[in-house]
């Protein structure tokens, strides 16, 4: 089996899974107990508060525990917009953000306050300058992804963090679920960020679990009210084992990253390469720094991307059509739309997501069935 889908999720490392089990197994009282197994689950959960805090050049106290993605976007969004609309109703999110960040500004539309979605350039890029005019005294939250799941754009945070600098009012949320172990922690984690939403399954952690980085003294509305968790703001028993696994898989994958991030990106310059030699390919993906090391999106002219997938996978190879979220309502890439990609070319378009875990002789493998399956679907090109 070759698996190139690792943008949907990864395989969770096995000391991942043996941290898992082991807090599973011998940590299983709850952190709110206050007898001696309590005690014990409250270390650990607050060990791994602390790692994943050192590790992110952050403190203890600016994490917060979610299960996911989904949840820490989907939070922030709406908490903070609840939160701060003494100040203003105004929210921007960029036209290629993920389905947990527009869906939730969507709902906000709806409950009285207004949204406004920066464009992108023809490459992928939030538009610093288009940006900038949506600004309005009213506005209250910016939220824009560091790395783009469907093409691996990697956004201008810093770019943007000084468009805001001078803006207090404004809190700047990034959803960095596609940056660990992709980007360096400072090009998406500026000074300036206020929130950003991460989730365990998408760095070899078990599924489940995320959190969010809150800077100091930002504030939230509340997720859940009950037990008071999670400083009053996530009233859910929390879950200690998930949690524990996802600092260690966060460990294990910023230790590799000078290690890893050359040779993915080099698996990803050879197919790219390799594509690139034919007619009827188009990369939407692009080969440079900008990008993301791990991401390449291309379509082959007239095919939609869902008849490549499978054709794929009847040789054992895994690759997505556009995000894991969007593949099954079989929509063409949001991202390609917004760039101003013709629907019918979108609809070609399928991913490949490299991870550590690959290596150069599926690269050849793939290359191998790609020339197969590009020769068989010569009449409908």
């Amino acid at each position: 089996m070759i698996y190139f889908d690792n943008s949907a999720t990864t395989i969770p490392y096995a000391e991942v899974l043996r941290t898992y089990q082991e807090v599973a197994s011998k940590i299983w009282g709850n952190p709110s107990s206050l007898h001696n197994l309590g005690s014990k689950a409250t270390r650990i959960l607050e060990a791994s508060r602390k790692q994943i805090a050192e590790l992110l050049g952050v403190k203890s106290s600016e994490i917060l525990f979610t299960s996911g993605g989904t949840e820490s976007d989907n939070w922030v969004i709406k908490g903070v917009a609840f939160e701060k609309e003494r100040y203003g109703k105004h929210i921007i999110v960029s036209d290629i953000e993920h389905p947990a960040v527009k869906e939730s500004a969507k709902w906000l539309s709806q409950h009285g306050f207004e949204v406004s979605y920066a464009p992108v350039t023809a490459d992928g890029f939030v538009d610093i300058d288009q940006l900038a005019t949506l600004l309005r005294p009213d506005t209250i939250l910016v939220s824009i992804m560091a790395v783009n799941n469907e093409i691996g754009s990697i956004q201008p945070i810093k770019a943007i963090s000084d468009l805001l600098a001078n803006k207090p009012v404004i809190t700047f949320h990034v959803d960095a679920v596609q940056a660990i172990g992709k980007i360096p922690t400072k090009d998406y984690l500026t000074e300036r960020v206020d929130f950003a939403s991460f989730s365990g399954h998408k760095f070899h952690s078990v599924r489940g679990v995320g959190f969010i980085y809150r800077k100091e003294g930002k504030k939230l509305q509340p997720l859940l009210t009950g037990g008071g968790q999670e400083g009053d703001m996530r009233s859910t028993t929390e879950n200690v084992a998930g949690i524990a696994a996802t600092a260690k898989a966060l460990r294990l994958v910023m230790s590799k990253e000078n290690e890893a991030l050359p040779r993915i990106a080099k698996m990803k310059e050879v197919i790219y390469d390799e594509l690139a030699h034919h007619e009827d390919i188009v990369i939407f993906s692009g080969k440079a720094e900008a990008f993301a090391p791990n991401i390449l999106t291309f379509g082959i002219k007239g095919v939609r991307g869902e008849v490549i997938v499978h054709a794929f996978e009847e040789h054992d190879i895994y690759i997505s059509t556009t995000s894991a979220c969007s593949s099954k309502a079989g929509k063409p890439a949001g991202t390609l739309i917004a760039m101003g990609v013709p629907t019918k070319l979108a609809q070609s378009a399928v991913r490949l997501s490299l991870d550590d875990d690959n290596d150069m002789s599926q690269v050849e493998q793939f290359l191998t069935i790609f020339k197969q399956v590009y020769e068989k679907t010569k009449k409908v090109r």
